[in-house]
């Protein structure tokens, strides 16, 4: 499994990004396909589990979540394929296409605002 090292020291790897993704993963490929064409805002529309969520995350989650969400897009997109080419899971493939470069933005943003406000 193939692994970063962040500037803060702690190590992100492939795994930490798919586990953050989860919530676009469990999303039918079809309506995946739907949102990002619409841009929308699927994040927000979890906002209320996502604050849960939050609430049980350590130190060290919340900085591999502050890391993660930093990335450039296109890191991002190249750890989905990456991880696509290894499990073949569709959603993964939907979201390593630059055509998601604008949903897969405007969610990290808006996971930020949930995460760290």
């Amino acid at each position: 499994m193939n692994s970063m090292q962040a500037s803060e020291g702690l190590e992100i790897t492939h795994k930490d990004v798919i586990e953050m993704l989860d919530l676009f993963t469990r999303v039918p490929p079809l309506l995946l396909k739907i949102v990002i064409k619409r841009n929308s805002n699927l994040v927000g529309s979890f906002q209320d589990r996502i604050e849960d969520y939050k609430n049980t995350l350590s130190p060290e989650d919340i900085q591999k979540i502050k890391i993660i969400t930093n990335m450039p897009i296109e890191e991002l997109q190249e750890i989905l394929n990456d991880a696509y080419q290894e499990t073949q899971q569709v959603q993964l493939k939907i979201l390593s296409d630059p055509k998601a470069q604008p949903f897969i933005t405007q969610n990290m943003h808006e996971l930020e605002k949930i995460i760290f406000s």
